[in-house]
């Protein structure tokens, strides 16, 4: 192929690629807006805000400032639905499984592990935050790496690894950039969970994507804290990271996979998410049901 037909299929594979996330980003119920100025928004906060363990941590125990992320963000949704949310990504209904789907329709199906993909099409993380309150709130954040993952990476480790060990690395980083002195309290200046060890955590893998399913209202010390931030959420700008945690010195420095950030979220302007018959899970949990049992 000629060097000019070459630029032109890169040329058009780059404005593919831009076309659906540039529709994944917009296509929520709230929008993405500046990190300095996103009320009622969502953002991508700069790497720097998240304090990782250093490349000598095993020594020194000194963290340093994250740098990039690994995975692009490519969107986020704030949802709603009759019962608790999970498995969106398996869902075709769903807006991004619909965006992918119709921006690669020769993968035939994300998740489908008999499809012959098409080697262009990214691979998706979701992390799907279930709020425990009477609406099933989910704070989802999605993301997308578009080049394999290096043989032996701790990423690598991490999606072919069973649920014991994602359980014992995965990381969530918090920080309340802004809100009431009660919340940042409760909280702390960045707080650092091992979540699966904290929470229940649901995998879903498929053949091109990761989803991560955080049932926040399993813990009785994360309900109380979510339940008290919740009754802020309006006032609350709140960032939020994702790491694999580093063990040993060749998974250091760690590395931040992907970060997001809300800011004054409206309840009412969630969306709500109906089951399809094609396989979006609802479950209810018996935190949900004593959230409705006493009207929160």
């Amino acid at each position: 192929m000629a060097g000019g037909s070459w630029e032109r299929q890169e040329d058009e594979e780059k404005r593919e690629k831009e076309s659906w996330i540039g529709r994944v980003k917009s296509g929520g119920a709230v929008p993405l807006l500046d990190p300095e100025n996103c009320a009622n928004g969502w953002a991508s906060p700069p790497g720097s805000k998240f304090m990782v363990r250093g490349p000598e941590y095993l020594k020194t125990k000194v963290k340093i400032p994250a740098g990039d992320y690994l995975l692009k963000p490519i969107g986020f949704d704030w949802i709603k639905g009759p019962t608790k949310i999970s498995e969106i990504l398996k869902d075709p209904t769903t807006r991004v499984r619909r965006a992918l789907d119709e921006a690669f329709p020769q993968s035939d199906a994300i998740g489908n592990p008999n499809s012959n993909h098409n080697q262009k099409q990214p691979f998706v993380w979701a992390f799907n935050l279930q709020v425990p309150s009477k609406d099933n709130y989910s704070a989802v954040a999605y993301f997308a790496s578009f080049d394999p993952v290096p043989e032996g990476s701790l990423m690598d480790k991490f999606l072919k690894g069973d649920d014991a060990f994602r359980n014992s690395r995965l990381k969530l980083i918090a920080n309340i950039v802004k809100g009431p002195w009660i919340v940042r309290k409760a909280v702390g200046d960045q707080a650092v969970c091992l979540i699966g060890k904290a929470l229940n955590c649901k995998y879903t893998v498929g053949e091109r994507f990761m989803e991560v399913d955080v049932d926040i209202g399993s813990s009785v010390v994360a309900n109380a804290i979510v339940h008290l931030a919740y009754g802020y959420i309006t006032l609350l700008t709140v960032d939020i990271g994702f790491v694999i945690e580093g063990l040993t010195e060749s998974e250091l420095p760690e590395q931040l996979l992907g970060a997001f950030r809300f800011s004054e979220l409206d309840p009412g302007s969630a969306s709500m998410l109906k089951p399809s018959s094609n396989g979006l899970q609802q479950q209810s949990s018996l935190s949900t049901r004593l959230w409705k049992s006493i009207g929160l």
